[in-house]
C-alpha cells in the first residue's frame, strides 16, 4: 500500500460497495475505511468518471457502476478458476492414479468445472457441466462445511430441499449438520457410495483471499482403493492441491481453518 496508496484506497472503496446490498453515503464509506472525507470524495469522483461507481444524487449515495459489472463479466469469460486449477488437477490425478475433479457450488448443487480422468479407472457420472446435489457429494460437503451456518440454513430451508440417490444421504438439516461437523473435524469431506455405489470420494475446499469457499477439489476411486491405509495419503494430496489452487487465487497461507468455517462450527 505504501507504494500505491491511492490505488489501494480505490480498491477498498469498490470492495466495500460490493459487500453491501445497496449504495452507501460517502460519509459511511469514509468512516468504514478510515479515510478523510476529502480523500473519499476525490476517489469517488475518479471512480464515477471511469464508470466503476455511479452517484445517486437524490439518495446522496454511491453504488457500483457499469464498468464494475463489465469486470465481473470479464472474470467469468476468462474462467480463471478453471485455468488455474486444471494443471493442479492434472498433477493430482497423475500422483494418485485416480480420477480428480473440481466443483463449485451453484444453489444447492455442485457443478463440476474441471475433470481429470485416469485411463482404466471407473467411469463417473460427474463431468464438466454436470450438476449433483451438494449434500450427497464430497465436493459439495467440503464447501458446505466451510460456509456459515446461516447460509447453510438458507440453502436448505426445509426437507423438500434435500435430494437422495439410491435412497441414502441426508434428508434434513438435522441429519446434515453432523456430517458437516465431522467434515470440519476431519479437515476434509468423505462420500461413500452416495452418488455411485462402490465409488468413494474425498474432498477439500478451495478458499479465496477472504477465506470463502469458492470450490472444492476431490478424488474419486473404487471403495477398496480408498481404505484406511490409503485414504490418509490421498487426503494429503487432495489437501495440498486445494491449498495450491487457493494460493493461486490469492489466498495467503495463514490459519488452517477459514473464518467462515470457524463461524459455521460455532
Amino acid at each position: 500500500m505504501a507504494n500505491a496508496p491511492a490505488a489501494a484506497h480505490a480498491l477498498d472503496v469498490l470492495m466495500l460497495l460490493a459487500r453491501h446490498a445497496g449504495p452507501l453515503p460517502a460519509a459511511s464509506i469514509a468512516r468504514t475505511l478510515g479515510l478523510p472525507r476529502s480523500t473519499t470524495y476525490h476517489l469517488l469522483a475518479v471512480l464515477v468518471e471511469r464508470g466503476f461507481v455511479v452517484h445517486l444524487p437524490e439518495e446522496r449515495r454511491y453504488g457500483l457502476g457499469v464498468a464494475a459489472f463489465e469486470l465481473g463479466s470479464a472474470y467469468t469469460r476468462h474462467a480463471p478458476l478453471q485455468r488455474l486449477a486444471r494443471p493442479v488437477l492434472a498433477r493430482l490425478a497423475d500422483t494418485t492414479g485416480q480420477n480428480a475433479h473440481l466443483g463449485v457450488l451453484h444453489g444447492r448443487d455442485v457443478v463440476y468445472v474441471v475433470e481429470e480422468r485416469v485411463a482404466g479407472r471407473p467411469s463417473l457420472v460427474s463431468d464438466v457441466g454436470v450438476r449433483l446435489p451438494a449434500s450427497l457429494t464430497a465436493t459439495g460437503l467440503a464447501i458446505l462445511a466451510a460456509l456459515p451456518a446461516a447460509q447453510v440454513r438458507a440453502l436448505f430451508p426445509s426437507v423438500d430441499a434435500f435430494v437422495q440417490r439410491h435412497g441414502v444421504g441426508p434428508t434434513s438439516l438435522t441429519t446434515l449438520r453432523p456430517v458437516l461437523s465431522r467434515t470440519r473435524a476431519l479437515g476434509y469431506a468423505v462420500e461413500e457410495g452416495l452418488v455411485t455405489p462402490g465409488l468413494d470420494s474425498v474432498a477439500t475446499a478451495v478458499l479465496d483471499h477472504a477465506g470463502h469457499p469458492v470450490a472444492a477439489v476431490a478424488v474419486t476411486a473404487e471403495s477398496e482403493h480408498l481404505g484406511d491405509d490409503v485414504r490418509e495419503k490421498v487426503v494429503g494430496q487432495v489437501r495440498r492441491a486445494a491449498e495450491e489452487i487457493s494460493r493461486r487465487l490469492g489466498r495467503r497461507a495463514t490459519a488452517k481453518v477459514a473464518p467462515s468455517a470457524a463461524r459455521a462450527a460455532r
